[in-house]
């Protein structure tokens, strides 16, 4: 090879390395400069205060830049309405790493006043481990309707949020959630832009979120890794009897206790079922959970049932022999104004 091949030949090296390097750091999420870094095992999560760095004075503390891009919308291996019917094409957008916590959605409230719907109504619905009678007395006896829960008493009055700030917020309504939202100057993220961020440009139709996706291939298979280790918060065990907590937490798990997904968000599967701002129009498809607005009616609450909106990503609820919703492309409908302990949300912006 002579001289001038050999240094054309290592130009054209050169730049073609650099092009690719352009493209992919172009492409790669950007994490704001006060993004959670420290999260994404046991023992950080627990510590972590529920608020990150320089929040909400940094209105995108926190957030995780996505571009925009194409993906799979739904999946062949889940229930009949998340069937894909094609490429999907989302534009850029900001979104928080991990879900709202009670700490973020207590500040708001101090700091505005703001008294949510489940507070004005009065109680929500909450999960609540039945007996094998109970089982046989009425359908979804999991669910029980509350007096006096909240989001900062979320199992009835006598309970606190004051150890549990790093956990996500619940008993909240879509329109709490999207008060909350605009207060930041945030949106609730639509469906499409929930999913194309959870599943993170892994191709695998099976789309779990992490790191387990070479092991599993279908919607029964449970969130675990190669050693058989969960890598999100979700039931294991016969639900809703028996519970293994072979992940550490029984009920709601503070957020990013588990790696994060391609692009740094946390608990985009399990832990709690989170809002977006579509409305529910699939097929319908029996309650991943039960109905926890039949709790309601149980104790003649007349709590009038509003539309139905998507929620994404199962919850710590989800069993493989009940819901096997703890996967991206995964889609329920919950009524807007209903609050329960398994739904919380995570919140997008959108540059001008």
């Amino acid at each position: 090879m002579s001289k001038k091949t050999f240094y054309t030949f290592a130009l054209v090296t050169l730049i073609g390395g650099l092009g690719a390097f352009i493209v992919w750091h172009w492409y790669t999420p950007k994490p704001h400069p006060n993004a959670q870094n420290t999260l994404g095992d046991l023992q950080h999560c627990k510590l972590y205060s529920g608020t990150p760095s320089e929040w909400p004075q940094d209105k995108q503390a926190g957030m995780v830049k996505i571009h925009g891009g194409e993906f799979q919308f739904g999946s062949t291996h889940g229930y009949p309405d998340e069937k894909p019917f094609g490429k999907t094409t989302v534009k850029g957008f900001w979104i928080d790493q991990t879900e709202v916590t009670n700490a973020q959605f207590q500040a708001f409230v101090k700091a505005t006043g703001y008294v949510t719907e489940v507070e004005q109504e009065g109680g929500g619905a909450i999960f609540i481990t039945p007996t094998e009678k109970e089982l046989t007395e009425r359908p979804n006896a999991w669910w029980k309707y509350v007096k006096g829960a909240s989001w900062h008493t979320p199992e009835g009055l006598n309970s606190t949020i004051s150890t549990r700030l790093n956990e996500p917020v619940v008993l909240v309504t879509q329109r709490d959630a999207e008060t909350y939202a605009a207060w930041l100057g945030h949106e609730l993220p639509t469906e499409q832009e929930w999913e194309y961020a959870a599943k993170a440009n892994v191709e695998e139709d099976d789309d779990f979120t992490h790191a387990d996706l070479e092991h599993h291939h279908d919607m029964h298979h449970q969130p675990e890794d190669a050693q058989g280790l969960p890598t999100a918060n979700f039931w294991q065990g016969d639900f809703p009897l028996r519970n293994e907590n072979t992940d550490h937490f029984a009920g709601r798990a503070p957020v990013g206790c588990f790696k994060p997904n391609p692009w740094g968000l946390y608990d985009m599967i399990g832990n709690v079922w989170e809002w977006t701002r579509d409305a529910y129009r699939g097929g319908h498809q029996p309650h991943g959970n039960g109905d926890p607005l039949a709790s309601l009616k149980a104790e003649h609450t007349a709590l009038f049932p509003q539309a139905q909106m998507v929620v994404k990503g199962g919850s710590y609820l989800c069993a493989a022999n009940y819901c096997s919703r703890y996967r991206a492309s995964a889609r329920q409908p919950q009524e807007a104004n209903l609050g329960t302990g398994h739904v919380g949300f995570r919140t997008v912006w959108h540059e001008p």
